[in-house]
C-alpha cells in the first residue's frame, strides 16, 4: 500500500528517516498481522500472543521513557517526558483490562516471559539511549509512536477493511483516535526539532540506520503475534 508520510514537516528529519526506510517502514505498517486486523481475519491467538508481549514492551518502553527524561536537553523536556512516563504507567494498567476483556487474566499476563523478539527490540532500544544523545534514543522510540499512528490512518484508508463487525475495531479505535493521532504529531514535530538542534543532517547516516533498524524490529514483533497461529 502506497501511503504518504502523515506525519511532521515535508523535508523534515522524520520524513527523511521514513523515506530513507522506506521498504522496512511499509513492511512494518503493513505487515500480514496489521492486514488481518483490518480485514478481522486476525486469528484470535495471534492477538492474545500480541497484547501479552506488548504489555511486557511496555515496561521497557517505561524504562526508555525514563532514560529519555533523564536524557532530556532543557527542562520543558524534562517535564514533557516526565508527564509521558506517568501517562504510560497509568497505560499499563488500562492494558490489563483490555487483555481481560480478551480472555486473558492478570495472572497470564504476569505469569508470562518475554519473546525474544521483545527482548530483542527493547534491549536495543535502551542500548542506543545509552550509547547516544537524546536525538538517537528519540529516533529509535519513534517508530514505535508515530508509526502507531500511521497504523490506524492506513487501516482506515484500506478498501478491504472490515467495517462491520470487526473483533478488532476496539483496537483500531484506539490509535485511530484524535488524541493518540496528537501523539503521533506532536512526536514526528519533536523528531523535527532534535534534528535541527542536535546536528540531524551531519548524523543522518547513522540516524537513518536505527530507525530503519527500529523499524524491522517491529515488523519482527508483529510477526511474533502472527506466528502464534503455527
Amino acid at each position: 500500500m502506497i501511503f504518504a508520510a502523515p506525519y511532521g514537516a515535508p523535508g523534515g528529519l522524520g520524513q527523511q528517516l521514513r523515506e530513507a526506510s522506506i521498504a522496512r517502514w511499509d513492511a512494518y505498517c503493513w505487515h500480514p498481522f496489521v492486514q488481518g486486523l483490518a480485514e478481522g481475519t486476525l486469528p484470535l491467538a495471534c492477538f492474545q500472543r500480541y497484547l501479552v508481549q506488548d504489555w511486557l514492551f511496555l515496561i521497557q518502553f517505561a524504562r526508555a521513557k525514563a532514560l529519555a527524561a533523564f536524557k532530556a536537553e532543557s527542562l520543558p523536556a524534562l517535564r514533557n517526558k516526565a508527564s509521558g512516563l506517568n501517562s504510560l504507567l497509568a497505560e499499563m494498567q488500562l492494558h490489563l483490562g483490555y487483555c481481560a476483556e480478551w480472555g486473558l487474566s492478570e495472572a497470564d499476563v504476569l505469569a508470562e516471559t518475554e519473546a525474544p523478539e521483545t527482548v530483542s527490540y527493547t534491549r536495543w532500544v535502551l542500548d542506543r539511549g545509552m550509547a547516544g544523545d537524546i536525538l538517537d534514543l528519540e529516533v529509535a522510540l519513534a517508530p514505535c509512536t508515530i508509526g502507531y499512528g500511521e497504523i490506524a490512518l492506513r487501516i482506515l484508508a484500506h478498501p478491504g477493511r472490515k467495517r462491520d463487525g470487526n473483533p478488532y475495531q476496539s483496537w483500531i479505535d484506539t490509535y485511530a483516535s484524535p488524541d493518540y493521532q496528537a501523539l503521533a504529531r506532536g512526536a514526528a514535530e519533536r523528531l523535527d526539532e532534535l534534528g535541527v538542534s542536535h546536528g540531524g543532517e551531519a548524523r543522518f547516516a547513522s540516524l537513518s540506520a536505527t530507525f530503519g533498524e527500529a523499524a524491522r524490529l517491529e515488523a519482527a514483533f508483529w510477526q511474533m503475534g502472527l506466528n502464534a497461529a503455527s
